[in-house]
């Protein structure tokens, strides 16, 4: 075999090193890029993106939302996403527009049929998200937030690998067996060298509208205790709120940001706070 023809770029190393180039020029146009993710599901992981996402851009800065947790996507459903992705010309893909300042992506938007059931193995996954990356133009923005399935598999880590400069948000519920799987995450973190901003402790305790009496429901304490043992800081105890629930079935987690006095909204300002801090 010739050792010229053995050394030669393949058609595939052509587009795979174009598409690296777009996917960094498009990075270099983002100030932080923050992976939402949880060892297990369930614990409230897509609601805690969605609503940082929200506040974040409440604050004047410029946001963009990633869903990539491709078998079930959540945030369309959360954001009340009533769109598709935004082509303006032939070649030019921007993410649907919430507002002026959040813009949302998710493969719901592509399928178009939420129903539909995405049957995909690794190498389809990792090129999807590397898409949503490289060819839609996300523009100038200040953060980045992606929402990725639980666990460590191949989303997080495209994620990873894709974005170098990735921090890690890591949300939890106080039940061991939601704990366990968490410090999983914190060694994935570790592993592929991503920075962890802080563990979220969420659905942390119930307040009884009659007494006033809040109850542990899952638990109390799991996550400070946690993070305490993994030296990582807990940077958010969210309690358990009905009312997020309702507005995030109705996809109106945004209507809750005018009410200042829940004690959820409390506990996120304290979250966003550390988050801007970094």
């Amino acid at each position: 075999m010739n050792q010229e023809n053995t050394n030669a770029a393949t058609p595939g190393d052509f587009e795979r090193a174009q598409q690296d180039k777009m996917i960094e020029d498009s990075l270099s146009k983002i100030g932080r890029k923050i992976l939402v993710m949880s060892g297990k599901g369930g614990v409230g992981k897509s609601t805690v993106a969605g609503y940082v996402a929200l506040l974040l851009s409440a604050k004047g800065h410029k946001v963009g939302l990633l869903d990539v947790d491709l078998h079930g996507p959540t945030i369309p459903h959360l954001m009340n996403v009533q769109g598709g992705l935004d082509i303006p010309e032939e070649g030019v893909v921007r993410p649907y527009r919430f507002s002026d300042k959040l813009s949302i992506v998710s493969l719901e938007m592509v399928l178009g049929d939420k129903d539909t059931a995405v049957i995909w193995r690794g190498p389809l996954k990792i090129s999807a998200i590397r898409q949503f990356i490289s060819d839609i133009d996300w523009g100038d923005l200040d953060y980045l937030i992606v929402d990725s399935p639980p666990g460590t598999g191949d989303e997080p880590l495209t994620v990873a690998q894709t974005i170098p400069d990735a921090e890690a948000l890591i949300v939890t519920t106080p039940q061991e067996i939601s704990l366990a799987d968490v410090r999983k995450s914190i060694n994935f973190c570790r592993q592929v060298k991503m920075k962890i901003i802080g563990v979220v402790e969420n659905m942390g305790g119930f307040v009884c509208p009659h007494c006033g009496e809040k109850i542990s429901i899952f638990g109390s304490g799991g996550g400070k205790r946690m993070a305490a043992q993994m030296d990582v800081p807990l940077i958010g105890e969210i309690p358990l709120d009905t009312e997020m629930v309702e507005m995030g079935d109705k996809g109106r987690l945004d209507s809750l940001m005018e009410k200042a006095d829940l004690e959820i909204n409390k506990a996120y300002k304290q979250i966003v706070e550390r988050v801007v801090k970094g």
